[in-house]
């Protein structure tokens, strides 16, 4: 069994407060916690610094912690909330993120199944085939590469594995169908042992360099496991554009 936290920020640049804008009746942030317990999650609580998002939360019977407004990246908040909730070292806490409504539930039960089935490895995520030339160069699309067993490598901005042969002549017009390029999707388990642990280490030249805070578990010396779907995961709400599709969607019942 699992434990998803479902992390809340009412700040945002680009749509300020979504955790608690309005689908179909109900906040964003609500939406999410009754999708993720379709993954069969043993316990879903929303973690925020955010009071009103909390009241949000209860309100509609999902579980809420108040965590601090300092804390320097998700990851920091989650070991908070799971200190909290007194969570055992080995069990499993899933992060979902508070503006993925459509997030796929049984996504999150393969992450949590994956991570439980590796012993050796502190962190599972997920990530999917690119075969996209344009997604492939586009450096707000993060990379993984694997190892033989699942295990990832490094993650980055930067278009990874390179094909010398195909690229070298610059931006190829189609990827080589060979080339194992898989796009990152930011869903995470983590053992709550490692969770506690991560607010001590210490940041990562490369984690500062590429801006992804995973890059500190590999800096570290931690394993990361990765589950291949697939298909494309759907995206979550980062603009107003985004949340009107969402809403449309919840008004046709394809949700």
């Amino acid at each position: 069994m699992f434990t998803v936290l479902i992390p809340a920020r009412h700040a945002s640049t680009r749509l300020p407060g979504k955790p608690l804008a309005d689908i179909a009746g109900k906040p964003m942030v609500v939406r999410v916690a009754e999708n993720a317990r379709r993954s069969g999650a043993a316990r879903v609580v929303v973690a925020t610094d955010d009071g009103r998002i909390a009241e949000a939360a209860r309100g509609h019977g999902v579980e809420a912690v108040l965590t601090r407004a300092d804390h320097p990246t998700g990851t920091d908040r989650l070991a908070e909330a799971a200190a909290q909730l007194a969570l055992a070292p080995e069990a499993i806490v899933v992060n979902v993120q508070g503006d993925e409504p459509l997030l796929a539930p049984a996504l999150i039960a393969r992450t949590a199944a994956l991570l439980a089935s590796r012993p050796d490895a502190a962190i599972a995520t997920a990530c999917h085939a690119i075969d996209d030339v344009d997604e492939a160069f586009n450096p707000n699309v993060v990379k993984v590469v694997l190892d033989a067993e699942r295990n990832a490598l490094y993650f980055s901005r930067a278009t990874i594995p390179w094909a010398r042969d195909a690229f070298g002549g610059g931006r190829p017009g189609a990827l080589p169908r060979e080339l194992p390029i898989y796009r990152h999707y930011g869903l995470y388990a983590y053992r709550v042992a490692f969770l506690l642990r991560y607010p001590t280490l210490a940041p990562a030249p490369i984690e500062r360099a590429e801006a992804l805070e995973q890059l500190r578990a590999l800096w570290h010396g931690e394993r990361i496991v990765v589950e291949v779907t697939d298909a494309t995961p759907a995206p979550g709400v980062d603009t107003p554009e985004d949340l009107e599709r969402v809403r449309a969607l919840y008004a046709a019942g394809a949700i």
